[in-house]
């Protein structure tokens, strides 16, 4: 049985800090991941952009669809656990992967982050070289390695 060509899935990032997503962004591109970055900056944007509503909607910019989200846990507005826990109890976005990508360590924050169904939960590393290090990581399993469910607009 012949395999399925492997794709360039779109990485959706959420996370508040614009530092953070320029790293996130600069570590990916050190590390060669040609799939295309982007970004938004809380968990209601980011259930805007997966529902296809507010700026996202019709007309609006454009929300194509993720191979993968790279979460904080720790936004305004609406937080990473909240926002996890509206795409794992939505049968249209629950099949896209999440990797929990956060400064905490708490056992709590990771325990809680695979009850709520995150697929993998990485803690950012202090310095660029490791988020580098941590980019091809992620690149190389879940890129590479996984076999992602085709995205679908919801």
């Amino acid at each position: 049985m012949p395999s399925r060509p492997k794709r360039e899935p779109l990485i959706l990032l959420a996370d508040d800090d614009e530092d953070d997503r320029q790293l996130t962004s600069e570590a990916l591109g050190e590390a060669q991941v040609s799939s295309e970055l982007r970004c938004v900056k809380d968990g209601e944007e980011l259930l805007d952009y997966l529902c296809r509503r507010g700026d996202y909607g019709p007309g609006g910019r454009d929300a194509t669809p993720p191979g993968v989200i790279l979460l904080d846990l720790n936004m305004p507005r609406m937080d990473g656990r909240e926002a996890l826990s509206k795409i794992k109890s939505d049968p249209d976005l629950r099949r896209i992967p999440v990797v929990v990508l956060t400064t905490s360590r708490a056992e709590e924050d990771i325990v809680r982050s695979y009850e709520l169904g995150a697929n993998s939960f990485i803690t950012k590393p202090p310095t660029f070289t490791g988020l580098v290090e941590v980019a091809r990581g992620f690149a190389r399993y879940w890129l590479e390695v996984a076999e992602l469910p085709e995205p679908r607009p919801v």
